[in-house]
């Protein structure tokens, strides 16, 4: 029977001198479900979602992943686990065309042609799952444009189809919405809703309407410590969460 828990952390700790990033952080993302992180500037958020990725080694606790123990599994191990993140800032290769970035992520994946993206641009079956990577996130139009053609909105849909390409099972989402106006922020909400129930999604936002539409529970980080995880209407309605946080906004 599968493990209804995909991600489990358990007491993180981070360090940097004297400063606690992550101060025993816990809680856990059901799978199928769309968790938010959310908490004040400096909270740890980034740094939590570091150590879940693999790009920061934890000082102390423990993150499973389906059960299986991932807290010093190298970034690419987790990767072939089926985990794959986005950032807070863009990092595709501007110079490429939409499609090779993505192809690019599909070999990385696959194993594909040991040569680089020239010798994988001959795989049509790289470049078939690459192009449904991109149709998924709406941008199959602007395949053979260079990444650096597309608009702030449109490099973090292909940042999303980067990580659709590697087939992830989990999807950890640092600040997906970050610099968007109205109109791309809801083109990526659409997006996101689209992948719900599909793909197991930890969502660090810090849109409020954004989150309260996407979040199935919430949890809510302050000076490195989870203090409070439930249901978008338990969050809201948590006086802990209010004075930490929320303060008196209340999202649409």
């Amino acid at each position: 029977m599968a493990d209804s828990c995909k991600l489990r952390v358990s007491g993180l700790v981070k360090r940097f001198g004297g400063l606690t990033a992550t101060d025993g952080a816990s809680f856990e993302v059901a799978t199928g479900e769309v968790h938010a992180l959310i908490g004040p500037n400096g909270a740890g958020k980034t740094t939590l979602i570091h150590q879940i990725s693999g790009m920061l080694r934890p000082d102390g606790g423990r993150i499973s992943m389906d059960g299986a123990d991932i807290t010093l599994l190298p970034m690419h191990r987790r990767v072939h686990l089926g985990l794959a993140r986005s950032y807070q800032i863009t990092s595709v290769f501007k110079t490429f065309s939409v499609l090779d970035n993505v192809a690019m992520a599909v070999q990385a994946r696959t194993g594909g042609s040991r040569g680089f993206w020239r010798r994988a641009r001959g795989e049509a079956d790289l470049f078939g799952q690459a192009l449904h990577a991109l149709e998924r996130v709406g941008l199959a139009a602007r395949a053979d444009a260079p990444a650096r053609s597309l608009s702030h909105g449109e490099q973090r849909r292909l940042e999303v189809a980067l990580a659709l390409a590697t087939a992830p099972s989990l999807l950890l989402l640092d600040e997906p919405m970050a610099g968007m106006g109205s109109d791309e922020s809801e083109a990526m909400v659409d997006l996101l809703l689209g992948l719900r129930g599909e793909i197991t999604m930890l969502l660090v936002e810090h849109d409020m309407n954004a989150v309260f539409r996407l979040a199935d529970r919430i949890s809510v980080l302050v000076y490195g410590r989870v203090i409070a995880t439930g249901s978008p209407d338990a969050i809201r309605r948590d006086p802990e969460v209010c004075k930490a946080y929320l303060g008196d906004e209340e999202p649409a």
